[in-house]
């Protein structure tokens, strides 16, 4: 057997066929999914180390949970723009999105250059794509100019009246990860929310009224304060 069959067969061992119709109705979806859960996922990939050719053929075979294994050991220096490209399309439940975002896509330095391209995609998880990956950049690029986030503002402002589930929720959680990032990023990101409120739109009064509750809350006031301190 090669590493892919000996992956794929590892990952079969670690099914959890009674936990399918739960994730189901969490919008876990995908024909194929074996119900492995993430600590496992992580375990198999420490213990795999990264292998970027591996991830590529773990990604190709369509099941969602070797896609988000695929992410963990994917090389993200090596991913080229078509790849990311690519996994942004075949993503096809908000899980898988967001892994790869987290995973792979947020680490790699084509990252800033996909939010746009995937900001203007109509595919629901393309789109969602771009900002769950603005919200891990706040995360994980620590050396990120505030600029680049102050740019994303607007990418998020611009797609708030876009009422689908999974580009909401997406829309929703990058601009409070811009808003938890520092304490210039946290006024701003209330200010775009208010902006964002006043649009009109359902879907843009939920991302905003969610995002301020969170970002006005005492528990992230004060953790933006120590980052300032610091």
């Amino acid at each position: 057997m090669n590493r892919l069959d000996d992956t794929l067969e590892l990952l079969r061992r670690q099914a959890r066929p009674d936990q399918l119709e739960g994730m189901r109705r969490f919008g876990m979806a995908g024909a194929q999914r074996l119900g492995v859960s993430i600590p496992a996922l992580r375990r198999m990939a420490r213990s795999l180390g990264p292998d970027h050719d591996l991830a590529q053929a773990l990604w190709i075979t369509g099941i969602p949970d070797a896609q988000i294994l695929a992410s963990m050991v994917a090389e993200p220096s090596r991913l080229t723009a078509s790849q990311m490209n690519g996994w942004a399309r075949q993503a096809r439940s908000w899980d898988v999105c967001d892994q790869a975002c987290s995973n792979a896509h947020s680490r790699s330095p084509r990252a800033w250059g996909r939010v746009p391209v995937w900001a203007r995609s109509n595919d629901e998880f393309v789109r969602r794509a771009a900002f769950a990956l603005i919200a891990c950049l706040a995360v994980h690029d620590k050396s990120a100019p505030d600029q680049r986030f102050i740019e994303a503002l607007s990418v998020i402002e611009g797609a708030s009246d876009d009422d689908r589930n999974f580009v909401r929720k997406a829309v929703n959680w990058a601009l409070r990860q811009i808003g938890k990032r520092n304490a210039a990023l946290h006024a701003l990101a209330i200010a775009r929310a208010e902006r964002i409120a006043a649009r009109g739109s359902r879907s843009a009064r939920w991302i905003a009224a969610d995002a301020l509750r969170e970002l006005r809350s005492d528990a992230v006031r004060a953790a933006v304060e120590r980052r300032r301190r610091t």
